[in-house]
């Protein structure tokens, strides 16, 4: 049957355009019940979905079998509770889908998830092309209400079609928060529920009802007690005063020092604003890290410069609003005028980007209390207030809450109980806490993935070679970390005929085994990145590619993608070509392997010459950058000894690198440089290139000023006259000191970004003094690599092109998603060494160690132990002690507490221990032994941060990256 739909249609000119579509409607649509002799078969021939039989859960409300049907805000709420194994034999419509779709995209992937797993027994029914559940929208009707009509049609139409089935009687409940929807239903004889009526009858699963998320009505928080926060502006008025200029459009991020201070990201191109200070609860007006927001800048003489002091939420009483104001207070105190930047006050939410937290329940010590805090592992998350009944069970537990809502007389936002991720401190929880906290994608690759690897055994055919340049010949080598199994790159140097020499970068070819727009692909592009933790690596690709068929492992041939250049003896490019190929490496080495050959005086073979031949080459490359202006910085590496038999941490010492490791680097460097471009020059509009930002000067201030108290000057002009200064700075005295300089100078630069050439004006790579950049050597681990080795094959004609790679917005939205996921697993890797430090302490007790003071804060200094890599927070201020004076100096900087003044890089030492007293955030704690401040004998409560990665298995190119 041919129906047709018609709408009217604004056209970007301002006229109305009507427009008209066939819609066709069928009676051969299957119900999806496993009983029904009505039905036709399944079209795709699958078995039927719900069950003949409903399992699930007993209700004491409906205790006969029946299915159930929700409605579009139920799903979209109520995802978790549809999500739990009790629920099953669920009917989601068309309709439903549709609009779920079209509000939330992680629902609609969360919903259609369930719907994929057989276990569940959900089944989507196409009722908007079934002839009998069909409606049309009437005149005057909302499309909202002709939608709530359809759902109940389709209800109504299964409730009389499962009569006419032989056996027992199933029956339909519809459920929905809708208090008018539900009405109706009633009214039509349909059975309906709440969600929370339903889940309450199922007596069997009383736990069930803690996962029921809070949506409050917003327009009777005002009955339940004090106003705390201003109200939020509607939506309407937030576009009309961000159109008009009076409000500003950012993204909200907190602190994770202070939990009364954010900053917000303006968005769109204007330099200026382009960070706005938040200070206060008030200002702060229940706005949540990454939500977007609306932000109405304060006047001038209200302006405030960034807090100096750190405060952390310690769970006071909620309603204990004033306690709150004698801190905002201490941060507005001795500002440095010069210091002030632009001040605003959040005025409303634009999109919330709540996700589900990771944390601990903070029990309450009202005796048979249901309601609690939950204490999220980010700091930059306020605390949740949840219900449930399960306090004592979840206590000592890393569990999972969503948030519902945030009323304005809530201290705290309203959220729900989603999961038990198991023990806090047990390894296996807490790498998934990490994990999913940095929303690391992590469950194991679908079979849909999986279908698309090569069938074993796999070898290379005539036809690959056909198109491929025969280098087995060549006298390759790796040289990568020990225990290193997904080997990207190889290199070899030779002398040529004519006196000359040839050298190759030899690329894992990764994109002939993952192809444009299958599983595989999409679910790489997802990733993004391989994250390398302490004792796990979460790959990109399978194992299967990753260890296996694309590892340039010794002694077997394989595919690669290799640069080649004819250089003189200075290092000087005299020729480059790129070329398919097939190598087969003669050793995979360590660096120390490479070195010791390199070093040695009897090994003379093949291989130990390519490697002198390379190394020499790379002190010329590198001597030639640094003259360039490319920076040379630092930053503590770690790595952990771990015992065999419990994997625990057992010995904590920094990484030393060698002459090898820079090799290495230099040819991949330079690689990526060649390739970058020649697909520039191919696709000048479709280039994913990598870019380093110049730091603004500003971010430079902290470098200065601490260089100057030393007695040195660093200049910030250009990136040469930076790494000149930095040369310069030494002291014969404080040998570590221009270590100490380079580290600081790190955490001043931006960061490094992929990006489209054709969106982009702006290519400077500021870090390695190169005009054009990119990222071709390791596509094993970075899926950015992937898509510049399909632009080079193209640009050689070696492979055929496709239109998302040759379409720029489509381009720079992927660029936008690989930064994302290489950012994310950057603080993973942090967060994972942060954890092993802690078991490492666990064992070791009590340490005096030498620190460096890397930062002085109003109350606080920031110190490094280069022994370990670790760098932490001592506090000089405790709760229930008395605080000794300080006195903080911006300018020099300095802190002074009582008689004893502290500087940036003077040299302390400290006593460390863990403080294991608080199980949610597990803590090392400090105290200052040398110099002796009077009344510091307590270990000074202690925040742990990492500045160190230990990647077991990752190539340490810092540059590179």
């Amino acid at each position: 049957m041919l129906t047709s739909r018609t709408f009217l249609k604004r056209t970007r000119a301002g006229s109305v355009l009507k427009v008209v579509r066939e819609h066709y409607l069928r009676d051969d649509i299957p119900c999806g019940a496993a009983a029904c002799p009505l039905c036709p078969p399944r079209p795709d021939g699958g078995p039927s979905v719900l069950e003949e039989r409903p399992s699930g859960a007993a209700s004491s409300l409906c205790p006969g079998p029946h299915y159930l049907l929700p409605d579009t805000n139920l799903l979209l709420h109520q995802i978790d509770i549809l999500e739990d194994p009790v629920i099953k034999n669920v009917i989601v419509l068309q309709t439903v889908l549709q609009e779920v779709r079209n509000r939330s995209a992680p629902v609609y992937k969360r919903i259609r998830d369930v719907i994929g797993n057989p276990e569940k027994h959900f089944y989507s029914f196409t009722n908007e092309h079934h002839r009998e559940t069909y409606v049309e929208q009437e005149q005057g009707e909302s499309s909202n209400d002709r939608n709530d009509r359809a759902i109940r049609v389709a209800v109504k139409w299964y409730n009389e079609h499962l009569k006419k089935m032989q056996n027992e009687e199933i029956q339909v409940i519809f459920l929905t928060n809708d208090r008018n929807n539900k009405e109706k239903a009633l009214e039509e004889g349909i059975t309906a529920y709440t969600c929370e009526e339903y889940i309450k009858s199922l007596i069997a699963n009383p736990d069930l009802v803690d996962r029921l998320a809070c949506i409050s009505d917003e327009g009777k928080e005002i009955e339940s007690g004090k106003i705390i926060f201003p109200e939020h502006l509607p939506l309407s008025k937030l576009q009309q005063g961000i159109k008009s200029g009076i409000y500003l459009q950012g993204t909200y991020r907190a602190s994770r020092d202070n939990y009364l201070e954010a900053t917000v990201w303006v968005h769109g191109d204007a330099e200026e604003n382009k960070e706005i200070i938040i200070q206060g609860l008030k200002h702060l007006n229940r706005a949540v890290h990454e939500d977007i927001v609306a932000v109405e800048l304060l006047a001038k003489d209200e302006w405030v410069a960034p807090s100096s002091v750190v405060l952390q939420d310690d769970g006071q009483n909620e309603d204990d609003v004033e306690t709150e104001e004698e801190k905002e207070n201490i941060l507005k105190t001795s500002d440095n005028k010069s210091m002030l930047r632009p001040t605003g006050k959040v005025v409303g939410i634009i999109k919330r980007n709540w996700r589900p937290f990771c944390g601990m329940l903070s029990k309450s010590q009202i005796k048979e209390a249901r309601r609690h805090l939950f204490t999220p592992a980010d700091r930059r998350i306020p605390r949740i207030r949840i219900e449930t009944r399960q306090a004592d069970t979840l206590e000592g537990q890393r569990i999972i809450v969503a948030i519902d809502g945030w009323p304005r007389n809530s201290r705290y936002p309203n959220g729900h109980f989603v999961k038990n991720l198991g023990s806090a401190g047990d390894k296996e929880t807490e790498t998934e806490v990490l994990l999913l906290e940095h929303d690391v994608p992590h469950q194991p690759f679908s079979q849909a993935v999986l279908s698309f690897l090569p069938k074993m055994p796999w070898s290379i055919t005539e036809k690959d070679m056909k198109y491929r340049e025969d280098l087995r010949h060549l006298s390759v080598c790796s040289v990568d970390p020990p225990g290193c199994t997904d080997i990207d790159d190889a290199l070899h140097c030779r002398e040529m005929e004519n006196g000359n020499l040839e050298v190759g970068v030899h690329i894992a070819d990764v994109s002939y085994f993952i192809r444009p727009g299958n599983a595989l692909d999409e679910e790489s592009a997802k990733r993004g990145t391989t994250v390398y933790l302490c004792e796990k690596r979460i790959d990109m690709v399978p194992e299967l590619l990753s260890s296996n068929l694309c590892s340039l492992r010794s002694n077997v041939d394989r595919l690669a993608f290799s640069c080649i250049w004819e250089m003189n003896h200075n290092a000087e490019i005299l020729k480059t070509r790129f070329t398919k190929s097939v190598i087969n490496s003669k050793a995979s080495l360590t660096y120390a392997e490479a070195q010791m050959r390199i070093d040695s005086a009897t090994i003379n073979d093949d291989i130990t010459v390519s490697l002198r031949g390379l190394n020499k080459l790379a002190k010329i490359l590198k001597k030639k950058r640094i003259d360039n202006g490319a920076l040379t910085l630092s930053s503590p590496e770690v790595r952990f000894h771990m015992d065999s038999e419990t994997h625990d941490p057992i010995d904590l010492q920094t990484k030393e690198l060698k002459e090898t490791n820079s090799m290495v680097e230099e040819f991949m460097l330079l690689a990526n440089v060649s390739v970058a471009q020649k697909i520039y020059d191919e696709f000048p509009e479709f280039a994913l290139l990598r870019k380093h930002p110049a730091p603004p000067p500003s971010n430079y201030d902290i470098l200065v000023k601490a260089a100057k108290s030393k007695n040195l000057e660093i200049k910030t002009d250009s990136a040469k006259a930076l790494a000149e200064s930095l040369d310069k700075a030494e002291s014969p005295a404080f040998p570590y000191l221009n270590t100490l300089l380079r580290i600081l100078t790190t955490r001043c630069m931006m960061q490094a970004v992929y990006f489209c050439s054709g969106m982009d004006n702006d290519f400077h790579h500021y870090g390695l003094a190169s005009p054009i950049y990119t990222h071709f050597t390791s596509p094993i681990r970075r899926y950015a690599d992937i898509i510049v080795h399909r632009l080079l094959a193209v640009a050689i004609g070696a492979d055929s092109t496709y239109p998302e790679l040759t379409d720029k917005h489509k381009l720079s939205d992927l660029c936008k998603n690989l930064n994302y996921r290489h950012k994310m697993a950057q603080y993973a890797q942090r967060a994972s060494v942060a954890f092993h430090t802690q078991l490492f302490f666990k064992t070791k007790g009590v340490v005096n160690e030498d620190a460096y003071i890397l930062f002085v804060r109003k109350n606080a200094v920031v110190v490094l132990i280069p022994k370990y890599g670790l760098e932490g927070t001592v506090f000089f201020e405790e709760k229930d002690k008395p605080t000794p004076r300080l006195d903080y100096n911006n300018e020099v900087p300095s802190l002074t507490v009582e008689d004893t003044t502290l500087h940036v890089f003077d040299k302390v030492k400290v006593n460390v221990t863990l403080d294991a007293s608080k199980i949610q955030h597990q803590k090392i704690r400090m105290v200052l032994v040398e110099p002796k401040i009077p009344g510091n004998d307590v270990p000074a409560q202690f925040s742990t941060t990492m500045s160190s990665i230990s990647e077991p298995e990752k190539k340490k190119k810092k540059l590179q990256e």
